[in-house]
C-alpha cells in the first residue's frame, strides 16, 4: 500500500536528511528534483547538495552524499564500476533513460565537409570547423570538464586536426548552438539525448568506430594499434546510485528510488519546458506530479 502523506512523517524511518545531489545541466536537475519532492510527500527531509558529477563518487563512497539520479552509460559508467566495486556505493537500477552523447554537427555542415557523419570525413576538412582561434585546426566545442568523455584522447588517438575547447557550462554549451545555427557557422559539438536540441536542430551524430570496453582499455585494440579511445562514445542506461548505507537508514527511500521511472521523451519534454520556455524546475517537475499522482504513488509501494 502507498504511503499517505498525512500518516508519512510517522511512517519514515529517519528524518535525517537524505542528501541528494544535482549537477549542471536542466534534465539532471528535473529528475532529481522529481524524486526529492516524491520523497518528501513521504515524509522523508530532503536535501539537494550541488556536486560535481564524477567528483560526487567521494561523497558517496563515504556517505557525506546519500543518492545520485543519473549517472550516464556513456561518461559515468567507469566512475561508477569504480565506486560500486568498493562495497561503498550500490546500483539502485536503471531511470528508464537511455542515454546518447556524441559529436553532433549542424546538417548544413555536410555542404563543406562530403562523406559526414563518417569519422574520416573530418580527417580531410578539419579546417572547415576552424575558428579563428583555432585555425587551421577544426575547433570541437566539448561539455563542461567535468563531464569527462575522453574528447581529447579520442582526438589524438583518432588522429584528428581538432583542438578541443570546453564549454563553461550546459547553458553555454547551447548558447552557442544556437548562436552558430542561425548563422549557419561552423560548428562541432557535443549533443546528448535526452535533449530538445536534437529534435529542434537539424543535423546528425557523427559515426566513429563502434564503442567497446577494449577500446578504452587496450591500446592494441581498435582502429589505432597504439592507442586507446579510438572508437565513439557508449550509450546506454542512465543509472541511479547510492550511499551503500542507505538502503539499512532509509530502506523506504531506497525502494522508492530503484522504482523511479521515466522514458526519454517525457525528459526531453520537460527540458525544452525549462530550457526553451523559461519555466522554472519546479513549476515543470509540480506539473509532472498532478499529472502523474497514481503513478509516483507506486513508487512508494
Amino acid at each position: 500500500m502507498a504511503l499517505s502523506i498525512s500518516a508519512a512523517k510517522a511512517d519514515v524511518e529517519s528524518l535525517d536528511p537524505i542528501k541528494i545531489t544535482t549537477h549542471d545541466w536542466s534534465g539532471q536537475i528535473i529528475t532529481t528534483t522529481i524524486m526529492g519532492e516524491v520523497l518528501k510527500r513521504a515524509g522523508y527531509n530532503i536535501e539537494y547538495v550541488q556536486a560535481d558529477y564524477i567528483a560526487q563518487f567521494a561523497g558517496l563512497k563515504t556517505g557525506d552524499l546519500h543518492v545520485a539520479m543519473e549517472i550516464w552509460e556513456t561518461t559515468g559508467r567507469e566512475a561508477m564500476d569504480e565506486a560500486i566495486e568498493t562495497g561503498n556505493v550500490v546500483s539502485l537500477g536503471e531511470s528508464g533513460m537511455i542515454a546518447i552523447e556524441e559529436w553532433w554537427y549542424p546538417s548544413y555542415m555536410e555542404d563543406v565537409c562530403p562523406g559526414l557523419p563518417n569519422w574520416e570525413a573530418l580527417k580531410d576538412c578539419a579546417e572547415a570547423f576552424s575558428t579563428a582561434e583555432t585555425a587551421p585546426l577544426g575547433r570541437y566545442l566539448g561539455g563542461p570538464v567535468t563531464w569527462g568523455g575522453f574528447d581529447e584522447e579520442r582526438v589524438e588517438a583518432l588522429e584528428l586536426d581538432f583542438e578541443v575547447v570546453h564549454a563553461g557550462t550546459d547553458a553555454a554549451l547551447f548558447a552557442e548552438l544556437e548562436s552558430a545555427y542561425q548563422r549557419k557557422a561552423p560548428i562541432i559539438l557535443w549533443l546528448y539525448e535526452p535533449h530538445w536540441a536534437p529534435a529542434k536542430y537539424d543535423g546528425k551524430f557523427i559515426e566513429f568506430p563502434p564503442y567497446s570496453v577494449a577500446c578504452y582499455q587496450d591500446a592494441t585494440t581498435g582502429v589505432n594499434p597504439s592507442a586507446a579511445y579510438d572508437c565513439g562514445k557508449p550509450t546506454g542506461p542512465i543509472w541511479k546510485v547510492a550511499w551503500a548505507g542507505l538502503g539499512q537508514k532509509w530502506p523506504g527511500a531506497a525502494q522508492a528510488i530503484s522504482n523511479f521511472h521515466v522514458s526519454n521523451a517525457e525528459m526531453s519534454a520537460m527540458i525544452s519546458k525549462v530550457d526553451l520556455e523559461g519555466q522554472a524546475v519546479d513549476a515543470v517537475v509540480s506539473e509532472w506530479l498532478s499529472a502523474n499522482e497514481e503513478r509516483w504513488q507506486g513508487w512508494l509501494k
